[in-house]
């Protein structure tokens, strides 16, 4: 195991396989990473999943989406989306309108000033990914992204028993 992830799980034997080992780097990775984009996050008022709801209704901008189809593209799912667009509402980051075709549903819109937060918080957005990408190579990226969708795939293409 990395001796840093070693330190960081304050685990002094190594894992019992390389997939576990693997794994828990990821999950302590992804600790990290999820800490610094918190950070960007708070300092703009807003939670990292009000953030993925506010980039998801800026790509739909400026029609918006149904609550139903924010929750099909958000990267991480929220049972409580409703809650989480309320809270947008009330922060004025995001408004909803009852569909002129269906007037059960509601179409939720970023705002002006949902658009001027997430413009005014990329520039530390981007510094978190510059130092993220300079940890790894273009190479090392590419595969990353592969491994991360083999993993989110959920379906075992083949038996390993080399772990």
């Amino acid at each position: 195991m990395n001796t840093s992830f070693q330190e960081h799980i304050k685990q002094s034997s190594p894992m019992e396989h390389v997939t576990v080992e693997a794994i828990v780097n990821l999950f302590v990775a992804a600790d990290y990473l999820r800490q610094r984009f918190d950070k960007v996050c708070a300092e703009n008022g807003i939670t990292h999943t009000q953030y993925n709801i506010l980039r998801i209704l800026k790509g739909a901008y400026p029609d918006g989406h149904p609550r139903c189809e924010i929750m099909v593209r958000m990267i991480e799912r929220a049972p409580d989306t409703t809650r989480l667009l309320d809270r947008l509402e009330q922060q004025e980051l995001v408004e909803r309108v009852r569909s002129e075709h269906d007037k059960r549903l509601s179409i939720a819109r970023i705002t002006q000033k949902g658009l001027i937060l997430l413009e005014e918080a990329t520039p530390r957005f981007n510094a978190v990914w510059d130092e993220i990408s300079c940890k790894m190579s273009r190479a090392e990226s590419m595969m990353l992204a592969e491994i991360c969708a083999k993993l989110a795939d959920g379906n075992c293409k083949e038996l390993r028993i080399d772990m």
